[in-house]
């Protein structure tokens, strides 16, 4: 038996921001289970997009939780604003803190679900000894940085890795999957042990969003 606990995440990344609450309102209307709030400072990686700020404003729109994956570097000075404007959960990438463990704490003391995030080529080593600490782990599929890649298929293998780490701690982790997710593939990542799902242009550059979620949750039910 399949999972049937599986949630899509819509990454405002690719919404319209002239228009960035009917965006919103639009997606949760469609169907959305999360808004995906992607954090980038141009030095992590190689863009810059929104801030605290941008999330406190979308927060009384939103009624759903609010997923925001910190791409800082450092880390720990931003997290209690994104706590603090409206964060349910909060991801960050372990290269980018001095002190994985200290960060997840800090984020769980600001009353968040606290993430860590894999790029590709990043080793999943970083979990070892902190898995009764975290709440989510995100798989990124894309090499962080920009919207609209098409999803790195050696992933997988990644998220396969992940589903057996939470499946032997007996904790209940999401495992989440950003980058290049559609409905062509999102049944084939599913099966690799996802259950949230992570899409910018899938669901934002849609005519219909409520056709794309409802593909997508088609092809999800084929997994259960």
């Amino acid at each position: 038996m399949g999972r049937t606990d599986f949630r899509i995440a819509p990454s405002v990344l690719s919404a319209d921001f002239a228009r960035l609450g009917d965006e919103v309102r639009d997606v949760i209307a469609a169907g959305a289970d999360l808004i995906h709030f992607d954090v980038m400072d141009n030095h992590y990686v190689p863009n810059l997009t929104i801030g605290p700020l941008v999330c406190e404003a979308i927060k009384p729109i939103a009624t759903v939780p609010i997923d925001v994956h910190l791409m800082v570097k450092p880390v720990d000075r931003i997290v209690p604003d994104f706590a603090k404007a409206g964060a349910s959960i909060i991801s960050f990438h372990p290269e980018a803190s001095d002190h994985v463990d200290r960060t997840l704490a800090l984020i769980r003391e600001q009353g968040c679900k606290a993430g860590l995030v894999f790029n590709p080529a990043t080793p999943l080593g970083y979990l070892d000894h902190v898995m009764d600490k975290v709440d989510l782990v995100l798989v990124m599929s894309v090499n962080p940085g920009f919207g609209g890649q098409a999803f790195i298929r050696s992933a997988l293998e990644k998220v396969k890795a992940v589903r057996s780490r939470i499946d032997k701690s007996g904790r209940d982790i999401w495992l989440e999957v950003d980058g290049g997710v559609k409905a062509e593939n999102i049944a084939e990542i599913a099966r690799a042990g996802a259950d949230t799902f992570v899409a910018g242009s899938a669901i934002f550059g849609a005519k219909d969003r409520r056709e794309a979620v409802g593909r997508m949750r088609a092809e999800l039910a084929r997994t259960a």
